[in-house]
């Protein structure tokens, strides 16, 4: 499958970088929204510095949020990058390689949910992206940069845009409006030269439907 070796092409994961502003919340919990940062490790070591894509609930009422998959798989703890003393607020439930995309279930006690992070407020999920909208991302690393849509080149399941993004932006919500359309996962030439790829966020909640698990029938805050 192209992802395969668009990641191979791709420096899509970090472990260190800078980090992105965050909305105000209630306090009592960590505030964590689609474009915060998350480290990512293996319960013992820190290990990959990636972006939160969305944070929501299930149709089970469980606080629950995705990520790439190649930022950590199954037992990964999940941290906020931006306030590490806060400990492990989450983990790593479940993920799908071929996709790229983890799905996490945060502690609600520990986690207070937004929808606005730096530069990027996400409302609703909605079809992929199509030439030539215009299409914004929130990452970690470098923040709010926008770029046309390029649309899937390939088929049905990646959106590919002219938005820099580097290390530790694997994650990061791509955009349109308010409307999350897709997870960045790679990069492809150069970094900031792109083009970027990312999975279309609505092949990503179909594929978790389906499962049935943590993460279905997912709603953005």
């Amino acid at each position: 499958m192209f992802k395969k070796w668009a990641m191979v092409c791709a420096a899509a994961i970090a472990l260190v970088g800078g980090g992105t502003g965050v909305a105000t919340a209630v306090p009592g919990g960590v505030p964590l929204g689609g474009g915060s940062g998350i480290t990512l490790g293996d319960g013992t070591a820190d290990i990959f510095d990636c972006t939160l894509t969305t944070i929501g609930y299930d149709a089970a009422g469980r606080l629950v949020g995705f990520t790439a998959a190649h930022c950590g798989g199954p037992g990964a703890t999940v941290k906020a990058e931006r306030n590490p003393g806060a400990g492990v607020v989450g983990r790593v439930v479940t993920s799908n390689e071929a996709l790229d995309y983890a799905v996490i279930q945060f502690d609600p006690g520990r986690v207070d949910p937004v929808n606005r992070v730096g530069n990027v407020t996400i409302t609703e999920v909605g079809a992929p992206a199509q030439f030539p909208n215009l299409a914004c991302k929130e990452g970690r690393t470098t923040g709010n940069t926008c770029g046309v849509v390029w649309g899937d080149v390939f088929g049905s399941q990646e959106t590919w845009t002219q938005i820099c993004v580097i290390e530790g932006d694997s994650g990061a919500p791509l955009v349109v409006g308010t409307t999350l359309v897709a997870m960045v996962n790679a990069y492809l030439a150069a970094p900031c030269i792109g083009p970027e790829v990312g999975t279309n966020f609505n092949t990503i909640l179909a594929d978790v439907n389906a499962g049935g698990g943590a993460g279905s029938g997912f709603r953005p805050i």
